[in-house]
């Protein structure tokens, strides 16, 4: 099953423009599926991906398809290792109110709320939770290198600090 309509992105979302997950710019921005200029598939095992590492241009703008093959939700992130950081105590509410459930991910808490007029939108172009078999698209056009690196990471508590990260090199 492809999730499309809440996780593709589309250009009007402004670079730097989503709440806590600021600094877009500093890696990029999310793009149309259209102009992506090539596809990277991206699958997620329990606690590392394939492939392990990205290269891309200043400037490009790619397709990832991304499937989840392991048998716990994952996650994927685009972003500087402080973008991953910030999501820290975000990820761990999701645990802790039961978005995220080992192998389950709750969606309905996500869009609908948790009858209390909150809601857990995990929505931003550069990521997505995925549970066991999900698969997503997300098109991003990669900025010039910057001063941090750029990574591609896995942010449900405890992956990132197994491994669940990867390199993305811009040149």
């Amino acid at each position: 099953m492809v999730m499309a309509l809440s996780i593709l992105p589309v250009a009007s979302h402004a670079a730097g423009a989503h709440g806590g997950h600021s600094g877009h710019a500093n890696f990029g921005s999310p793009a149309q599926v259209s102009a992506a200029g090539r596809t990277i598939n991206v699958v997620m095992h329990d606690n590392y991906f394939e492939p392990e590492s990205l290269s891309v241009e200043p400037g490009e703008t790619v397709l990832f398809r991304i499937s989840n093959k392991g048998n716990l939700v994952h996650e994927f992130s685009l972003g500087t290792p402080e973008t991953h950081a910030a999501s820290d105590d975000e990820m761990q509410m999701f645990v802790a109110h039961g978005v995220i459930q080992g192998n389950k991910l709750n969606r309905s808490m996500m869009t609908e709320g948790m009858g209390n007029g909150h809601s857990m939108s995990h929505a931003a172009p550069h990521r997505v939770l995925l549970a066991p078999g999900e698969e997503a698209e997300i098109a991003w056009t990669f900025a010039q290198a910057g001063a941090q690196p750029i990574e591609f990471a896995c942010n449900v508590p405890g992956h990132y600090a197994a491994g669940m990260v990867g390199d993305v090199a811009v040149e």
